[in-house]
């Protein structure tokens, strides 16, 4: 039996599209539907349902796919046992939500490069929502989001989740502390309409019995950061990329009453018995991600501000130059 035939019909059972299976193995569609068919002549019976142009298993089918998993599991363990695994270089088709670039991923890159030789990225950042059908379209091996992709085939492992914190201006925003009703009046900064850190905004505001301030959506980090840095207002963003970023601008994060609600990340990927992403991989992305910060924890109230006497004489010491903002870049 050809085993290029039988992974042809795994993916076209996993991806429940010949156009797709097709990219994913590099081959023309014509091509893949000739090595199905020879497969099906084999084996005396018919796998795929290809009626109403869309790709069922039969009840052969189905049957099929437990052995073609084997099968192809077998080959990756025999490769990997007889050396013929060991000298290929990895590359990888990364996802990434924003939050994720800027906090902790450029580190694990580097680390990557650094311990597997030949590794080859190419990275997408984009929304969860793109990132999650990206995955559940085999046009990515991983994908860090907001939340799990879900189906057939595919796996999703929770990591830390991300502390979130207001940030403002530091020549603008200098109160030692702001009070949830303090926000509330100000113009407030968040990711796109309808993702976790928007809802978990206005959530924030309606159990507090006040009125949703003005959010105003904003699908890049980039965009949001040069908002504040010009004064136009107050971002929510996550600590870990905030303590990069103040660094080099002139921002802060704003000690407040409440916190905000961590930012869910999961890891997600297509299970593939005959290679795709290792299992030790994952293990060792997981690892990485959880030394790179603590979990966040959901608490309500926040911590006292330390070192309240210097901060006061630093506030002081900044009132007495009026600040100059700069506009934000195009």
């Amino acid at each position: 039996m050809n085993l290029r035939f039988v992974e042809a019909f795994f993916w076209v059972a996993s991806l429940k599209s010949m156009s797709r299976a097709a990219e994913k193995l590099f081959i023309t569609q014509s091509a893949m539907s000739s090595r199905i068919a020879a497969l099906e002549e084999e084996l005396g019976a018919l796998l795929l349902d290809r009626r109403d142009k869309q790709i069922r298993l039969t009840v052969a089918g189905s049957r099929f796919l437990v052995y073609a998993e084997r099968l192809l599991a077998m080959q990756r363990e025999i490769k990997s046992e007889m050396g013929s695994a060991a000298a290929r270089a990895l590359s990888l088709r990364l996802g990434a939500i924003e939050s994720v670039l800027h906090s902790w991923l450029i580190e694990w890159v580097q680390h990557m490069r650094e311990t597997q030789p030949g590794f080859e990225l190419e990275l997408t950042v984009e929304t969860t929502p793109v990132l999650v059908e990206q995955v559940r379209r085999g046009t990515l091996d991983l994908a860090f989001a907001a939340l799990p992709a879900g189906g057939d085939g595919l796996r999703s492992r929770a990591l830390p989740p991300m502390e979130m914190v207001f940030v403002g201006h530091r020549d603008v925003h200098r109160k030692r502390r702001y009070a949830l009703a303090d926000l509330a009046g100000l113009e407030l900064l968040t990711f796109q309409r309808g993702s976790q850190p928007h809802v978990a905004l206005l959530d924030l505001f309606r159990r507090a019995g006040l009125e949703p301030p003005r959010v105003h959506t904003i699908s890049s980090i980039s965009a949001m950061v040069q908002l504040v840095e010009g004064g136009f207002g107050v971002a929510t963003l996550p600590r870990a990329a905030v303590r990069r970023l103040t660094e080099r601008l002139p921002l802060k994060p704003l000690a407040c009453d409440v916190a905000l609600t961590p930012l869910p990340v999961h890891l997600s990927y297509r299970h593939d018995p005959g290679g795709g992403v290792p299992s030790a991989l994952i293990d060792a992305v997981l690892a990485f991600a959880g030394s790179a910060r603590a979990p966040a924890k959901a608490s309500v109230p926040a911590p006292p501000a330390d070192n309240r006497t210097a901060e006061g004489a630093s506030a002081a010491a900044r009132s007495r130059t009026r600040p100059r903002l700069s506009r934000p870049r195009s």
